[in-house]
């Protein structure tokens, strides 16, 4: 009879013991996991502020495959929300405030459990890759709430781990997005319009070309809009000579005019391009991705049966550039080759 008093007063202190530990534990947390992802913010914003994207790099999505995700017709942007469902209960993730590419408010609903407010920071870096910081915290923790994350050895132990795996699949995914793309040759030929154009000019090593590129073309487009210069289409690079064996290259930096343009001189000068007959191929992408698309229209050329026009020209339009595209892969390139 004594050691049953015995073992029951144990159980009872040990018991008492517990509570108060538990009591103790505090009334929040907070989980910070950042990661350094080499690419811009506004790319990386893109894809964690919609919630269809979300099931491609969870931790909690890869390691329950079964669990069932449902989308509002609402996923992107504040108001946004998405449901899930496990073994473990019902949770709901709504996005109340965003700063475009810079930060993300929102509040995770988990069960019965207290709500958590969950953040992101997008912070550019001057390499131009990105530090993606993603916190959780919550506030007010009833005693039974305290009591399971005790037991579960706390939240920097739950949650830590799955926001790390979660950034590291993010980060290869959105790399892996940024390296897709496609290249379109037309099957049938096209008419080139041609029309006037300003222009710079310049011959240099097949080394030194995207430099000479990212300069000149830029002080063309500038030359326009200082000068209220109606551009008639996308600005372009026109090649005079490409020589691979010699590594020699000679091309002129355009932006197309609606009329002739009278230039006050200097580096920037005026010239009229013929309408012809080209083959066009169209590189969603990179621009690393050129040279493959220049030697997919050569060849379709050569398989067609039709004769590249040696004397015609040769142009790369540029529908949209790195300024004013972040994701590579949005990226849009024209390429005309003449034909006779």
């Amino acid at each position: 009879m004594k050691a049953l008093k015995y073992i029951f007063f144990l159980i009872l202190i040990t018991i008492i013991a517990l509570a108060i530990y538990i009591a103790v534990q505090p009334s929040e947390f907070s989980v910070t996991r950042t990661r350094t992802i080499n690419a811009p913010a506004a790319v990386i914003y893109k894809n964690v502020n919609d919630f269809k994207n979300w099931k491609f790099w969870s931790s909690w999505a890869e390691k329950n495959p079964d669990m069932k995700i449902t989308l509002p017709e609402l996923t992107q942007g504040e108001g946004s929300s998405y449901t899930w469902e496990d073994k473990d209960g019902i949770g709901t993730m709504k996005t109340i405030e965003t700063n475009t590419n810079k930060s993300i408010e929102q509040v995770m609903q988990f069960a019965d459990f207290p709500s958590s407010d969950v953040s992101w920071k997008f912070k550019p870096n001057a390499d131009g890759s990105t530090d993606v910081s993603w916190n959780i915290t919550g506030k007010d923790l009833p005693f039974g709430f305290k009591a399971f994350t005790a037991f579960m050895g706390g939240m920097e132990k739950q949650i830590g781990p799955e926001y790390e795996r979660s950034l590291e699949k993010l980060d290869s995914i959105v790399l892996l997005g940024m390296k897709k793309y496609s290249i379109v040759v037309a099957k049938e030929t096209t008419q080139h319009s041609g029309g006037y154009y300003i222009y710079n000019t310049a011959a240099t090593t097949l080394d030194d070309f995207k430099s000479k590129v990212a300069t000149m073309l830029p002080a063309v487009v500038t030359y326009a809009q200082k000068n209220n210069i109606t551009m008639a289409g996308a600005p372009y690079v026109l090649y005079h000579k490409y020589d691979e064996e010699n590594n020699a290259v000679m091309f002129s930096c355009c932006v197309p005019t609606t009329a002739r343009v009278i230039t006050t001189g200097g580096t920037i000068l005026t010239g009229q391009l013929a309408p012809f007959k080209a083959v066009k191929t169209t590189l969603n992408g990179d621009y690393s991705n050129l040279k493959e698309a220049w030697e997919k229209a050569t060849k379709s050329i050569l398989t067609s049966g039709l004769e590249q026009d040696e004397n015609g020209p040769n142009i790369e339009a540029y529908l949209n550039t790195p300024i004013n595209t972040p994701n590579p892969a949005d990226l849009k390139t024209e390429i005309y080759i003449a034909v006779k």
